[in-house]
């Protein structure tokens, strides 16, 4: 194994997180090549462990921290997401040999490179994916918490401020006569792209009076406005998107909603 840039033979996998052969890679649509290529001017960084073959394994992708919502950490970078791919079939499980280690070793050495002042991240405090407890055992410290996000932090430099999450600082409103499903939408995260891509089917499938609505937060101005990255609502009130809602499920809630209104 070893890490290595993101080249251009490997740029179509990335946009699918390595994870090709997965229905769920196609159903995600095309928001997350849209925004690889939306932040790659603004200093997004990617880093892949390729096997014996050169064939991907792992991926860590950051950007600057003021590419994303965060308060404080003047000069950091940000991990959006460290993955290793686990197959069932001859690709193999490669996750707890030490991939992910590597790949974050390396992202810190890049963002050192840059000048960067330290390295935030965001975990999970429940013992699944992107755990806290996994960044606290390579010198993160908690910075910050919302629900079961915990932001992790490990400053490069003497006397940086820690970052902290900015919080929603409003939320779509209810619209009378109808259901409005709003999309926030960042790109970045495969399983948000699927869930959005079923709101939008769902919608158009049901057609009035539910209508659906896109807000594009790669634009930093319009989710610093609303304090929201990637997010999916129904009317006012929040529906998780990870792990995506299945279709059934999703296509319930709204149908519930638009029944209401009969």
């Amino acid at each position: 194994m070893k890490i290595v840039d993101l080249a251009p033979q490997y740029e179509t996998l990335f946009a699918t997180c390595l994870e090709d052969r997965l229905p769920e890679a196609r159903e995600a649509g095309g928001h997350r090549a849209a925004w690889i290529a939306a932040m790659r001017p603004r200093g997004l960084r990617a880093r892949l462990a390729v096997d014996e073959k050169d064939v991907p394994i792992g991926m860590i992708q950051y950007v600057p921290s003021s590419e994303t919502l965060l308060d404080g950490g003047v000069g950091s970078y940000f991990v959006y997401c460290i993955w290793v791919v686990r197959f069932p079939d001859e690709r193999g499980n490669h996750q707890g040999h030490g991939v992910g280690t590597a790949l974050l070793e390396a992202a810190e050495a890049d963002a050192r490179s840059l000048g960067a002042t330290g390295m935030a991240a965001w975990g999970l405090a429940l013992p699944v994916w992107m755990r806290a407890s996994w960044f606290r055992k390579h010198g993160y410290r908690r910075a910050d918490r919302s629900g079961i996000a915990v932001l992790m932090w490990k400053p490069f430099a003497s006397g940086v401020a820690k970052p902290r999450f900015i919080l929603p600082r409003k939320r779509p409103e209810k619209t009378p006569g109808q259901v409005t499903v709003t999309s926030f939408l960042h790109g970045h995260c495969r399983a948000g792209n699927v869930a959005h891509e079923r709101a939008r089917r769902i919608c158009a499938e049901i057609g009035k009076p539910v209508v659906y609505r896109v807000i594009d937060t790669k634009d930093m101005a319009v989710a610093s406005e609303w304090g929201i990255l990637d997010a999916l609502y129904i009317d006012d009130r929040e529906v998780r998107t990870g792990p995506p809602p299945s279709y059934i499920k999703l296509r319930r809630k709204i149908e519930k909603e638009a029944r209401k209104l009969r």
